[in-house]
């Protein structure tokens, strides 16, 4: 697998935006709209993305005010999308969710729904189309099951590239597909495997290395990712990462905001797609 130049791990919440470059983010809120939240500061985090994917939203009020936060503690105008209905088990189900900048995204439509007739996910991916500058993308949210054992996390592992090849031949011309979220492995568990070894040179854009979800005492697992194709999404240059809201206060942050971190990859909007 092509290696690739990872952006610093974690760093400060003060991010320099450079023109002609998108911060393209995954976020797995903790049950957000039911949970309580300090939406100040989930704001203060989240400006310094162009685009979110969230995931783990369990009423759509918490996007709503969401925005609404980021409108008036900011200076961008913010929209957001919302799935048409939640998806998972009986007693339990999550909607998936984005937010963006006005001035800088478009959105082009939603994909809708992974088709899981053979019901492979607990939650199926769902998928929206949107456009930053000159690059336009199919961006691809998922909540992978945690279940009873890894066996049961792998197994929907073992089907993501059928996710991948089912937005890639749904959406015509529109070749870059980015498939963000929490899958509840890390991105070298053999799951992925058949992901990894696609014609279409899929790679992991969020290191292993770097822990996304937060534990009671410190940093825990690599569980957030990014997956995309190095040969239609050349706008992705390497750059990635995952933003440390924490700093060292995990019980209070994951209470205050989530028991995840945000992530994110940058890329170039000036190339011509």
């Amino acid at each position: 697998m092509k290696a690739f130049k990872y952006l610093l791990v974690y760093f400060s919440i003060a991010v320099i935006i450079f023109a002609q470059e998108a911060y393209i983010s995954s976020f797995n809120t903790l049950r957000l709209g039911k949970a309580q939240k300090d939406y100040h500061l989930m704001a203060k985090i989240l400006e310094n993305f162009d685009i979110i994917g969230l995931v783990e939203v369990i009423d759509e009020s918490g996007v709503e005010k969401l925005v609404k936060t980021l409108e008036k503690d900011g200076n961008e105008k913010w929209a957001y999308h919302i799935s048409p209905y939640p998806v998972g088990h009986t007693k339990y189900k999550e909607y998936f969710g984005y937010i963006w900048k006005k001035n800088k995204v478009s959105f082009l439509g939603e994909q809708g729904f992974y088709d899981d007739k053979n019901r492979d996910f607990s939650r199926p991916p769902y998928g929206a189309d949107f456009k930053i500058g000159k690059f336009d993308f199919t961006f691809v949210l998922v909540h992978s099951i945690f279940g009873k054992s890894e066996k049961q996390r792998r197994a929907e592992a073992f089907k993501m590239w059928k996710v991948y090849e089912y937005f890639q031949e749904k959406n015509g011309d529109e070749n870059d597909v980015i498939i963000a979220g929490d899958f509840n492995l890390p991105a070298f568990d053999e799951g992925f495997e058949k992901l990894l070894n696609h014609k279409d040179r899929i790679i992991y854009a969020i290191s292993p290395t770097i822990k996304t979800t937060i534990g009671t005492k410190r940093l825990a697992n690599s569980y957030d990712n990014m997956f995309l194709s190095t040969k239609y999404t050349t706008e992705f240059e390497g750059k990635s990462g995952a933003l440390d809201f924490a700093k060292g206060n995990y019980k209070i942050m994951r209470n205050k905001i989530s028991d995840h971190l945000p992530i994110f990859i940058i890329v170039k909007t000036d190339i011509e797609d």
